[in-house]
């Protein structure tokens, strides 16, 4: 089976996010399950001047206001996953983040970005762009490959199935409605059955509409974008596609997050030799600027800084955690008024609290592998994958009961610990109190130091690599197909 990946990012070229992860994992994963997988990704600079052994496919010429754009196969330099760039100079080349300038500002032109893409990777699906390599599915990944399946959806050659996936709902790809006109797509397009979205026009929607199959990256994930408060709004588009959606649980690259072969961090270890744990904590301690204090439960944060992500529960529950003798590190980068609430925190507590602001990949291995617990106490959570980097790495997650959180975390109530189920920690509300108490909870436990080996060994047992994945996905991408097949895709059907 042919396979094209629709995404912004990959990792280790460019990353924001979880979805960098996915797109560079997945498509090795699938073609060790037997698929033919290639990518599709916008011509920024991290990707355009890393890709191996560029060809050109085709010229494309001007459109989406570009006056140049050309179409080039390579390869991706870790993997050597096949992977066509979408080559738009004034598009793509340019600063900031993939989505937003230097200054946090998105670009006023993205519309035009990943309306290119979503574009490309549809006339590719139409086998018009590259006559020698013809997809049978498309896999869309988030609002900025959606607009896939709408081109897919209005091009009447297009044969292959599509697959969207949702990693995280709450961002959309609004625009205004104006735009419409720049995506060349008929009128029809833009009414409430199709793109628009509360008055303005949705890519988000385009993939939840047009896709002939729609996934999340968790199973409880799958099932809270239907309601009210996990739906932002989409939640009845959702339910009208009951029986299309499911989720996938995200895995995790065990090549690069692998405590025994991991070059980041301090020391080496695995399950039957923990010595090198102390090792990490003991540096990261060093590191940080902590107090070097073995005896003292470390959690840890790795995170987008933001209210999503919980951290203003953090805040309010630290002094309580400094208070009982533990120590906090977090590292992240978000919203203005937590990095100052952050740093306040480490200055008046300098050997207990340590903030690092910044994105900075290797330092989150030596966070993950120094410290004993690490906390994901997001207000909704997708996925995560944090988490799963904790549970390989023996330092028991924390997080609050949602998404993918609630699918690979199992609290160590009473019964979970007799049963030897347990492999972390986790609370309900979303409240400073809740969170509190479950981190009072895991402080006490890490003092019990039999107990607590117990369950880091039950963590790293815990299987979450992508192989799995992707045999559900292969699954997945068969029954599209079958159902493409059944019901060929019809413009007036909009």
């Amino acid at each position: 089976m042919k396979v094209l990946h629709v995404a912004a990012e990959v990792f280790p070229l460019i990353k924001t996010g979880g979805l960098a992860d996915v797109a560079g994992a997945l498509p090795p994963a699938l073609q060790r399950a037997g698929a033919d997988s290639r990518l599709v990704l916008p011509g920024l600079p991290a990707i355009a001047d890393a890709v191996l052994h560029q060809k050109l496919v085709c010229e494309i010429g001007p459109a989406f206001g570009a006056a140049r754009v050309s179409l080039r196969l390579g390869q991706l330099p870790y993997s050597k996953i096949p992977a066509y760039v979408v080559d738009a100079p004034y598009l793509y080349r340019r600063g900031g983040s993939p989505y937003q300038d230097s200054n946090g500002v998105e670009w006023s032109d993205n519309l035009q970005r990943f309306g290119l893409l979503g574009w490309a990777a549809a006339h590719l699906a139409a086998g018009e762009l590259d006559p020698e390599w013809t997809p049978d599915v498309v896999h869309a990944h988030d609002w900025h490959a959606a607009m896939t399946c709408a081109y897919m959806t209005a091009h009447p050659a297009t044969r292959a199935a599509s697959v969207f996936t949702v990693h995280n709902l709450a961002f959309q790809g609004l625009f205004a409605p104006g735009e419409f006109p720049a995506l060349g797509l008929p009128p029809k397009f833009m009414a409430a059955a199709a793109l628009e979205f509360h008055n303005k026009l949705s890519f988000m929607k385009a993939g939840l509409k047009f896709a002939d199959r729609i996934t999340t990256v968790s199973p409880t994930y799958a099932r809270e974008i239907a309601t009210h408060e996990f739906g932002c709004g989409l939640d009845g588009v959702i339910r009208s596609r009951s029986a299309d959606v499911s989720g996938v649980l995200n895995g995790v690259d065990q090549d690069v997050w692998n405590p025994a072969t991991d070059t980041a961090i301090a020391a080496r270890y695995k399950a039957d030799a923990l010595t090198g744990k102390g090792a990490c904590k003991k540096a990261l301690q060093a590191e940080m600027g902590l107090a070097q204090d073995a005896a003292a439960p470390l959690f840890g944060v790795v995170s987008r800084l933001t209210s999503q992500k919980g951290l203003d529960l953090v805040l309010a529950a630290l002094p309580g955690l400094v208070r009982d003798g533990a120590q906090f590190l977090i590292q992240g980068t978000g919203e203005p008024a937590l990095e100052a609430a952050f740093r306040a925190a480490e200055k008046e507590n300098p050997d207990r609290v340590a903030t690092r602001i910044g994105y900075d990949e290797v330092l989150a291995h030596r966070v993950v592998a120094g410290c004993d617990s690490i906390l994901v106490p997001s207000r909704f959570e997708p996925c995560g994958l944090t988490q799963l980097y904790g549970l390989r790495y023996g330092t028991l997650p924390l997080v609050r009961r949602v998404g993918g959180l609630a699918d690979t975390v199992v609290d160590a109530n009473e019964l979970a610990v007799a049963e030897d189920r347990a492999t972390g920690f986790s609370f309900d509300v979303a409240t400073p109190a809740a969170l509190e108490q479950c981190l009072l909870r895991a402080a006490a436990l890490f003092r019990k130091p039999e107990a607590w080996r117990k369950l880091m060994l039950r963590a790293m047992a815990q299987d979450f690599s992508w192989t799995g994945a992707a045999q559900d996905y292969m699954t997945l991408y068969a029954q599209a197909v079958e159902a493409r097949k059944a019901m060929p895709r019809l413009v007036s059907a909009v």
